[in-house]
């Protein structure tokens, strides 16, 4: 993102961007002025490509989405960040590794060699006495040394963990939705990438979930509230998907939940499941004891295969709900 313009041009580009989150409705935070800044400047393709087709589909851009057009079209986005984190990751679970077996296989070898020594003939001269001092002599100052050894290794075998569970928070602000703890795009992108090369033929269950009336209740209650509901319904949604299954969150008030060779209708029996869930939900002001209105989920249910790309299988989902005729809302519908 280089912009080499003189401040006739700067100026033209600032009115024209302001213009532009004017009509997308948009407040002008940092974010969101960039983002407009470079869709007015006509140069980032990719993210042209990506704003349009969001509003193709009828979406509305907001906070969410334009934060993750920030990530991903503006910061360029740290594909070598996330390769090195993966990569520290193994090399530190490798030193945890190799930590471990060390230190054991130096224990073995000293119990190995006082358990020898034991069994060593004493009866046969001054000399053969000599030599089993000495070697019991030596024998003691290994294990002194190799002692030592062991804790050092033991040491670094604990700082390699601290070091993964720094790793690992690091993955988590790479690959979570900070809000809902659901994995991002990002994420979604790495487990395609993962299930392919695993199965290239491997089938995907999708279901889509949209929050019916999440808009309205955002705007009536304020981000803060809105988005306390929304970490609230996404616990319940996930808490129906096991390790095997990958919920992510993909826009303000849409997840979708891929399962991996599960068959269309058991999937359809998933989302019906969720669906329930969260309309038994109630949503009470632990302050005010003020209630909330009740909300409900739209569910669309797909299989698809996992040689597609993310953006594929987003757009593919989305219209299950979409192109369907009819009111969908708490509803699941199969495809």
């Amino acid at each position: 993102m280089k912009y080499i313009d003189s401040i006739q041009q700067a100026n033209k580009k600032m009115a024209l961007a302001a213009q532009q989150l004017d009509e997308w409705r948009l407040p002008a935070n940092p974010i969101n002025y960039t983002i407009s800044y470079e869709y007015v400047e006509g140069k980032n393709a990719s993210l042209i490509n990506a704003v349009q087709q969001r509003l193709a589909e009828g979406k509305t851009l907001d906070n969410f989405s334009m934060e993750e057009f920030y990530k991903h079209y503006i910061l360029g986005q740290s594909k070598f960040r996330d390769e090195l984190v993966d990569d520290m990751t193994d090399v530190v679970s490798q030193v945890d590794k190799s930590a471990q077996q060390s230190a054991q296989q130096v224990e073995r070898f000293i119990n190995k060699l006082d358990a020898n020594l034991v069994h060593i003939n004493q009866g046969e001269g001054e000399k053969s006495q000599l030599a089993i001092h000495n070697i019991r002599r030596a024998s003691d100052d290994f294990k002194s040394q190799q002692q030592s050894l062991i804790e050092r290794l033991l040491a670094s075998q604990q700082k390699a963990r601290a070091l993964k569970a720094e790793l690992d928070k690091v993955k988590q602000e790479i690959y979570l939705d900070p809000i809902t703890g659901m994995y991002n795009r990002k994420a979604l992108h790495k487990h395609l990438d993962t299930w392919h090369k695993q199965d290239p033929s491997r089938q995907l269950a999708a279901i889509v979930v949209s929050i019916d009336q999440f808009t309205e209740f955002h705007d009536k209650f304020g981000p803060l509230i809105g988005n306390v509901l929304l970490s609230k319904i996404a616990q319940k949604v996930s808490s129906y998907v096991d390790d095997s299954g990958l919920p992510v969150r993909t826009t303000n008030d849409e997840f979708l939940i891929f399962l991996p060779d599960i068959d269309k209708h058991i999937a359809g029996e998933i989302a019906e499941k969720i669906r329930q869930g969260v309309e038994k939900l109630r949503f009470i002001s632990s302050k005010s004891g003020v209630r909330f209105p009740k909300m409900t989920i739209s569910l669309g249910v797909d299989c698809f295969a996992v040689s597609e790309s993310s953006t594929a299988l987003i757009t593919k989902a989305r219209r299950i709900l979409s192109q369907h005729p009819g009111d969908t809302s708490n509803k699941v519908i199969l495809a």
